[in-house]
């Protein structure tokens, strides 16, 4: 890795702080959500988390213990804006003030996410949440004020995380919240989630925040599963265009793929005078997101992939050499700014053996991976940082509390934190790499 290559793990509000309706914090959608029965694979809800929120001062501990140079967590908009427009909640930007402390006396630079996917519910009951273009202005409001509190010691501000899963999971599939199912609500979402980056990237930048500002997309790279079938081609074509391309094209060329837009037909969106302009914002950085790859086969679909090095408890196969392959191909296409992974890691059966959490298949994800990373940057990919999802154990999304990817292990009735074996593993390496 390059000089001054950053060290990280990342968290995100939702699923680890807690305190949900503390301190004036407002109701978001994915507190609604799970409060919908079935929603929620083991019925749990958000409520309490990891209760972070109380925690976070052990938890900057766990992290510089670890060795990181970075950590990457979000702010949760309805903790900051209950309504989402309106009064601004100073106990809530309060608790971001100390966090942000908190790590900067550890040494660790705090990299911000604006929103990881927790809309304030009164937006969404008042103005339909992401299917109002109305959220745009809104959404650079709340991103110029977090800039101006916060902007002199944040190191980066993305926007979004993934919005293809906020769009496709939240209004195609129903997984995330809200659960709606319609594919001309998910592919109108997506367009509004990226004219609300490209607003807060405006907004941002007249503030004039020392952060970097940036985008985080994920990336699930499409693969015919028989190459020399014109149909898997094809469909793999659509696949990476409906999750890769959807999202790179307007954001660094200003329009959306061509082919996409003739596939989507009556759902595509409706694109009003400047909104492309508006997406198509000069960037500072760009969080790439990477877990698996996408297999598309038309003969059987879902087909199970090979999976040589096996998959995940997520079902996800485990193939880093996409990892490489994409980072090269969106540097080639698209010459990006400077990129960090802002998300890599897995999702373990772990359990606690004689006071240790014997990790190994972890340590093996985290080594190839790593590896894979490595390659890219010898090959030219300027990537600036690595984030290990995720420091904890948490509330992964509609899965509850099933499943673990944390370094460090939560016992969620005791709230007790135990590092892994791969915590020791990544604090190794870390250390290794500081060594002249």
């Amino acid at each position: 890795m390059p000089a001054g290559f950053q060290w990280g793990s990342a968290t995100s509000a939702a699923q680890i702080e807690g305190a949900a309706r503390e301190d004036g914090k407002g109701e978001s959608i994915w507190d609604r959500f799970c409060a919908q029965p079935g929603r929620i694979k083991d019925a749990s809800n958000i409520d309490v988390a990891c209760d972070h929120y109380h925690r976070y001062g052990d938890d900057v501990a766990l992290m510089k213990w670890l060795g990181l140079d970075a950590y990457r967590f979000s702010i949760a908009w309805p903790r900051v804006q209950p309504q989402g427009r309106g009064a601004w909640n100073e106990a809530g930007f309060a608790f971001y003030d100390r966090l942000v402390d908190k790590l900067l006396e550890a040494g660790i630079r705090p990299h911000a996410t604006l929103y990881h996917w927790d809309l304030p519910q009164a937006l969404d009951d008042g103005i339909g949440g992401w299917l109002s273009r109305d959220v745009v202005p809104l959404f650079a409001d709340y991103g110029a004020e977090v800039a101006r509190r916060l902007g002199d010691r944040l190191a980066s501000i993305a926007t979004l995380n993934e919005p293809w899963c906020s769009a496709t999971l939240g209004y195609e599939t129903a997984q995330f919240a809200p659960g709606h199912t319609s594919r001309a609500e998910a592919a109108q979402v997506s367009h509004h989630l990226l004219m609300a980056h490209g607003a807060a990237i405006q907004a941002m930048r007249a503030v004039g925040p020392k952060s970097e500002l940036g985008i985080v997309l994920n990336f699930t790279p499409s693969f015919p599963a028989e190459p020399l079938l014109e149909a898997d081609r094809r469909a793999a074509r659509i696949d990476d265009g409906l999750s890769t391309r959807w999202y790179m094209d307007p954001v660094f060329r200003g329009q959306y793929p061509a082919d996409i837009i003739d596939y989507l037909g009556a759902d595509a969106p409706k694109i009003q005078a400047g909104d492309l302009a508006l997406i198509h914002q000069p960037l500072d950085f760009l969080g790439v997101n990477f877990y698996t790859r996408s297999f598309i086969s038309t003969q059987q679909p879902g087909l199970t992939p090979p999976g040589e090095l096996g998959f995940t408890d997520m079902g996800w196969e485990i193939y880093p050499q996409a990892l490489t392959q994409h980072l090269l191909r969106i540097t080639r296409e698209y010459t990006p700014p400077p990129m960090y992974i802002t998300e890599n890691g897995m999702a373990n059966a772990d359990t606690v053996v004689n006071g240790a959490v014997p990790d190994q298949a972890r340590i093996a994800y985290l080594r190839s991976h790593l590896s894979a990373l490595a390659q890219a940057v010898a090959l030219g990919a300027d990537v600036r940082g690595y984030f290990y999802w995720s420091l904890l154990d948490n509330f992964e999304w509609n899965s509850g509390y099933l499943k673990r990817f944390g370094l460090f292990h939560v016992d969620y009735d005791s709230q007790q934190r135990l590092a892994k074996d791969s915590a020791h593993w990544y604090r190794n390496v870390i250390e290794q790499f500081r060594q002249p």
